[in-house]
């Protein structure tokens, strides 16, 4: 296959770009160079500017592209910078793919856990309906543009992604290395989580399940607690997880965001994905931290 990434240079894309490699595809990654080098293509969203022509070469596109959330505080211009990011480029994505004669058999698009919002101890499935917040706007107003894609169209409400190179785990991990971690809040809110291999893995068996369609949840089939996450870490690193953090202290500190990425809780289920048939490399909390601290 030929597969076009928004996003290429992001945790995600990055192993996206090594497993499409290591199984014979060539990823094109979509860049805003102004002068692309081998397997990249131009493209600006802020300007509009695709070559729509590139749609009539490739198989699939997986949209990842989006500013960070993990960029702490979250003023009002990044916030805005936040949606723009994720909007503009799908809006310019599903042009190019509604221009081409022989568009692309499927479009992968980003989308996020909170579309659910705070959702306390409920089994969240896709069906479960959209939730309030700030990012469960943005994802469905995500989801939306990208349905208007003129083929088959997957989106991904990624979570909490776990990695090698910390990702979603970046400062929590080095503390609990220091013995000075612990739970966030209660640490009784769910935390969706899956790796970086099973995540890039999943987008690449949806690429190739053709009766796949709307939105999957990119989570892993345990859940956890963000108290079972943090004593887990802190059980295979042999340091101790005792320190909590108060609510009021994120919240004083981090803001809005601290609701919506650390306190609120968001129990997914794996359901869908697992009835395509995906088998997860890490299906356990124990065998997704082995994998993050070795």
């Amino acid at each position: 296959m030929k597969v076009l990434i928004s996003g290429a240079t992001g945790l995600i894309g990055t192993e996206l770009i090594h497993q499409l490699r290591e199984a014979g595809h060539t990823p094109l990654s979509l860049t805003r160079k102004p002068n692309p080098g081998p397997d990249q293509v131009y493209y600006n969203p802020k300007q509009g500017e695709l070559d729509a022509s590139i749609m009539e070469e490739v198989d699939a596109v997986v949209n990842l592209a989006g500013a960070t959330t993990g960029r702490i505080p979250w003023t009002k211009s990044y916030m805005q910078e936040i949606i723009d990011s994720r909007i503009q480029t799908t809006q310019l994505l599903v042009q190019a793919i509604n221009q081409a004669k022989n568009p692309p058999k499927v479009l992968i698009s980003g989308s996020a856990s909170g579309f659910y919002g705070d959702r306390a101890d409920e089994a969240l499935d896709e069906d479960s309906g959209k939730g309030t917040g700030f990012l469960s706007d943005l994802a469905s107003q995500w989801e939306e543009e990208a349905n208007k894609a003129n083929s088959r169209v997957v989106l991904a409400r990624t979570t909490m992604v776990m990695s090698k190179k910390l990702g979603a785990l970046g400062r929590l991990l080095p503390l609990i290395k220091l013995g000075i971690g612990g739970p966030l809040g209660s640490g009784k809110q769910w935390w969706a989580w899956i790796t970086v291999e099973d995540e890039a893995r999943a987008i690449i068996h949806l690429i190739n399940s053709p009766t796949a369609n709307g939105p999957f949840n990119l989570t892993a089939p345990e859940p956890a607690t963000c108290a079972q996450i943090v004593k887990e870490l802190g059980r295979q690193l042999n340091r101790p997880t005792f320190l909590r953090v108060p609510t009021w202290a994120l919240k004083l500190f981090i803001g809005v965001a601290a609701e919506e990425l650390l306190l609120c809780s968001q129990k997914m289920t794996a359901d869908k994905l697992l009835e395509t048939g995906f088998k997860f490399k890490h299906p356990t909390l124990g065998g997704a931290v082995e994998y993050v601290v070795s």
